[in-house]
């Protein structure tokens, strides 16, 4: 990938297509948009491409892609952003778009990072908006030193002490995931049931997991990076926990955040969009989760077809002598 900075005054970009969304639908369209001849930028408010499926369930299998039997999600993400750099797009991660100003010719727009992106359409592939994660109370100063809210890659905890926070499925995903090749994993939660599946919990508790609960964590420690943790019970009891990795699974706050304030016409929290995947805004298409049309039914596979639905319409809406019509790719 050709990463772009994600803080500063920020880049200046000029492209054919922007595309907002840096998940399965959005990598998809930004491959496709590659292979119709189009310059793609790809900004996503998130620091790792991948999206919903990256952020909440990357080793869990999914089952319902065409030419997958069956596909971790992490290895899904990795196959698509292998497939999109095949064209070198723009990548502008952790940054989120904010406005979307027309031209007259084209869309200019500008994140929360400082970056202005001008170009000739915008495709929206935002899932179901903004995905923040609840911060753990306390250690926030060591977010990038130890504690994360996102574990993409197994391996960069391989052997470590590892604290798992939470008490959903992608807590209890990661724990069981991190066991065979950490040094230990202790998986902390401040009530006694957890909400994940009850398969999983059992996996979970006849695993060498070390499970604690009703647990909080009171305090993270280190010298420059974790080092330790001190989890306290309701009761008081309080266990000092070696670490140098905690995962924070504490869930993600969905929002459609400054796209309510794109002036776009909107159903049940999406994009609304006619046939093209055209929306009530000119020059702007959506695609995926996010966009909303009769009979829409919400899978990546539709995603896919809907991001290459609207990357054909796009490419004639830039040049005219383009056919929507795009051929066989084996010609190509």
């Amino acid at each position: 990938m050709t990463g772009l900075p994600a803080t500063g005054a920020g880049p200046e970009v000029s492209v054919d297509l922007l595309v907002i969304g840096a998940g399965p639908t959005g990598l998809y369209g930004a491959y496709y948009a590659g292979f119709r001849g189009m310059s793609v930028a790809v900004a996503d408010a998130l620091p790792e491409v991948g999206g919903q499926i990256a952020a909440l369930y990357p080793e869990k299998f999914i089952y319902d892609v065409a030419g997958f039997p069956a596909v971790r999600g992490q290895d899904l993400v990795d196959r698509l952003a292998e497939q999109a750099g095949r064209w070198n797009p723009a990548y502008l991660l952790g940054h989120g778009v904010t406005r979307l100003d027309d031209t007259g010719r084209g869309i200019v727009a500008t994140t929360d990072a400082g970056a202005r992106i001008t170009a000739g359409a915008v495709l929206v592939c935002g899932g179901i908006g903004n995905f923040i994660p609840r911060e753990l109370p306390v250690g926030s100063e060591y977010l990038g030193r130890g504690l994360r809210y996102f574990v993409p890659r197994l391996n960069e905890l391989a052997g470590q002490d590892v604290v798992v926070v939470g008490g959903g499925d992608s807590a209890l995903d990661w724990a069981l995931s991190l066991e065979p090749i950490a040094s230990s994993v202790t998986l902390v939660h401040r009530r006694t049931r957890f909400r994940a599946h009850e398969r999983t919990v059992e996996q979970v508790h006849a695993s060498s997991v070390r499970v604690l609960t009703p647990f909080e964590v009171e305090k993270v420690s280190g010298d420059g990076s974790v080092s330790e943790v001190v989890v306290a019970s309701s009761d008081g009891d309080r266990i000092s926990l070696p670490a140098q990795s905690v995962v924070a699974a504490l869930g993600f706050i969905a929002d459609l955040g400054p796209i309510e304030q794109w002036g776009l016409e909107l159903r049940r929290r999406r994009i609304l969009v006619d046939p093209t995947m055209r929306s009530s805004r000119e020059r702007v298409f959506a695609a995926g989760d996010i966009a909303d049309h009769d009979g829409k039914v919400s899978l990546i596979s539709i995603g896919f077809g809907e991001a290459a639905l609207a990357v054909n319409h796009i490419a004639a809406l830039l040049d005219p002598a383009r056919s929507i019509t795009p051929g066989h790719s084996s010609d190509a």
